[in-house]
């Protein structure tokens, strides 16, 4: 993490960039010589400061040749990591070869990796030499109105004034390296020079100056002054450092202002949201904790299953609830108190689009002007002027003039500079270049007979054909030959063969429920008829009973009249 810290503040390399270069000093470089390629550093993602005796005894040679005996301490110097469970497994970041000399070697580097081995070479050379010492000086200077001739004391001085200086006796291992400061701290060893004074001497009063100092609110994370709060948090490893800066920038959480790391309107309401739903598990202390269950699994202290059950049970119920009661932020805008410069009436809102925040009017659709925007250093909106289109060497084939590149909810793509005059367009491939023009044939169209068949290019690159007058002809075809074999008339019969084939089903369906519906009737009528035909034998058998009573006739002319 220190690496990474001071890569940042010395060199301005982003935690990616000095991982990044430091894997290709470990993996090897071509050097030349009889040594040819060979790894320059030692294992990068540690933070262990534990240093083999031979690279101290190698690093202690170096020294006195170069600097003398003066800056050797007594003995090889031992130092203790302050890094909560620091993984100490490999040796501290250092030169494989305390001989390899940065300016010896930088002709076979990049830039980079001279810049960064140069930095790597004197910070470990400079942990092995003594230490620096300084005079430290402090004068109270009595002030007043009658103070002339007063013996001198703080007792007998309206006012005191103090100054405190310090001089630099012996450089130590300030002859190599000097740590870099995080922004608002101050440098214990800066040099104030003290003019030779005595005590009681009478001074003047050249000039006072009044200054006043107000309190201030603690300075942004730079990328160094947040892994170096990550790691006094316990959060994450060297390892974990970089990509976890990289990811918040990529998704335009914060973004890098003068080197600091501003929030954006996104990371706010992300960070709202995670708080309000996932408290827990966004806590400094959880992520700690994890990160000791970790170290503790991987020194077999606890078993792993119980840990991630531990973990993920009360987790999976938080993420659904979550799911539930979220809000969609996309359809959120968040008003600002920028006077939209286009209508001077409604104010700018920040929303969120397909590609990133941008500001809009809150008067829209009445106006609809919209402007991306950047954040400067302290964190204040600053509205994008602008950007002048891109002229392109394509021609517009309509009027001659060169096209721009342009950008729509869709893509790029190329309009006519002599917009709203010409407002030609063109198509870009995935390749980035303009889809071909459409190339005549000379063939006639053979639905219409007006107009002619141009060869097009479709969105994957495949060529068709289709006619001129498009939209009054929709014609195409996928080859000429298919043009010249076409039918008037067959493809529109096939289409309504292919609408009846699919209307077919529907039809016959709704004829069964018409059978259906007709059997029905017919089985009611059916049903009634013998319900009618019963309560007619009824009667003609009651009116035959009745005759049988009143009829004096033969038994077969009763039964007769009853059948």
């Amino acid at each position: 993490s220190t690496l990474q810290q001071e890569a940042a503040k010395r060199l301005g390399f982003s935690s990616r960039k000095t991982m990044r270069t430091a894997q290709q000093l470990y993996e090897g470089v071509d050097i030349g010589g009889d040594e040819g390629t060979v790894g320059l550093i030692t294992y990068m993602r540690t933070d262990s400061v534990n240093v083999a005796r031979e690279a101290q005894e190698e690093a202690r040679e170096v020294i006195a040749a170069r600097y003398g005996s003066e800056y050797l301490p007594e003995k090889p110097p031992v130092y203790r990591t302050k890094s909560k469970g620091a993984q100490e497994a490999h040796e501290a970041i250092r030169p494989t070869s305390s001989r390899r000399l940065p300016e010896a070697i930088r002709s076979r580097l990049t830039n980079d990796q001279a810049r960064l081995y140069d930095l790597i070479w004197k910070r470990f050379v400079a942990s092995q030499m003594a230490a620096a010492v300084f005079d430290s000086t402090t004068v109270d200077i009595g002030a007043g109105r009658s103070i002339a001739g007063a013996t001198p004391g703080a007792a007998h001085d309206p006012y005191t004034f103090r100054a405190t200086g310090s001089v630099l006796k012996f450089p130590g291992f300030l002859a190599v390296y000097n740590v870099s400061l995080d922004e608002g701290e101050e440098d214990e060893d800066s040099e104030r020079r003290l003019p030779p004074l005595a005590e009681g001497e009478g001074l003047d009063l050249a000039q006072l100056l009044p200054i006043q100092h107000f309190t201030e609110p603690p300075p942004r994370y730079t990328e160094a002054s947040l892994v170096k709060e990550l790691e006094r948090l316990g959060i994450g490893r060297p390892s974990t450092y970089a990509p976890t800066i990289s990811t918040i920038i990529e998704r335009e959480y914060v973004e890098l202002s003068d080197k600091k790391l501003i929030p954006t309107t996104l990371g706010r309401v992300v960070t709202d949201l995670l708080v309000e739903h996932f408290a827990n598990i966004v806590d400094y202390g959880f992520t700690s904790e994890m990160e000791q269950q970790l170290d503790d699994i991987a020194e077999g202290e606890k078993r792993w299953v119980p840990v991630l059950q531990s973990f993920y049970e009360p987790f999976e119920r938080t993420l659904a609830q979550a799911q539930q009661r979220m809000r969609n932020v996309k359809r959120e805008e968040i008003l600002t108190e920028i006077v939209c410069p286009k209508c001077n009436e409604g104010r700018l809102a920040i929303k969120f689009g397909r590609n990133g925040e941008f500001l809009a009017c809150n008067r829209y659709p009445e106006c609809q002007f919209t402007s991306d925007f950047h954040r400067d250093a302290e964190g204040q909106i600053v509205l994008d002027a602008p950007a002048a289109p891109e002229v392109t060497d394509v021609m517009c084939n309509v009027c001659g003039r060169p096209m721009v590149m342009k950008k729509s909810r869709f893509g790029p793509f190329l309009g006519c500079s002599g917009y709203p005059e010409c407002k030609n367009t063109r198509r870009l491939g995935r390749d980035g270049k303009p889809v071909p023009l459409p190339k005549e044939t000379g063939v006639a169209c053979p639905k219409c007979g007006e107009g002619e068949l141009l060869e097009r290019r479709g969105k994957f690159g495949r060529p068709f054909y289709g006619c001129n007058r498009y939209p009054k002809c929709d014609y195409i075809a996928n080859s000429l030959e298919e043009a010249a074999n076409y039918v008037p008339g067959a493809a529109e019969a096939a289409g309504e063969q292919a609408a009846d084939s699919k209307q077919a089903p529907a039809a016959r369906k709704a004829a069964g429920g018409a059978k259906a519906s007709a059997a029905t009737k017919k089985t009611g009528t059916a049903k009634s008829a013998t319900a009618a035909r019963g309560q007619a034998n009824g009667a003609k058998s009651s009116q035959a009973r009745s005759g049988a009573k009143k009829t004096t006739g033969s038994t077969g002319s009763v039964r007769k009249r009853a059948s």
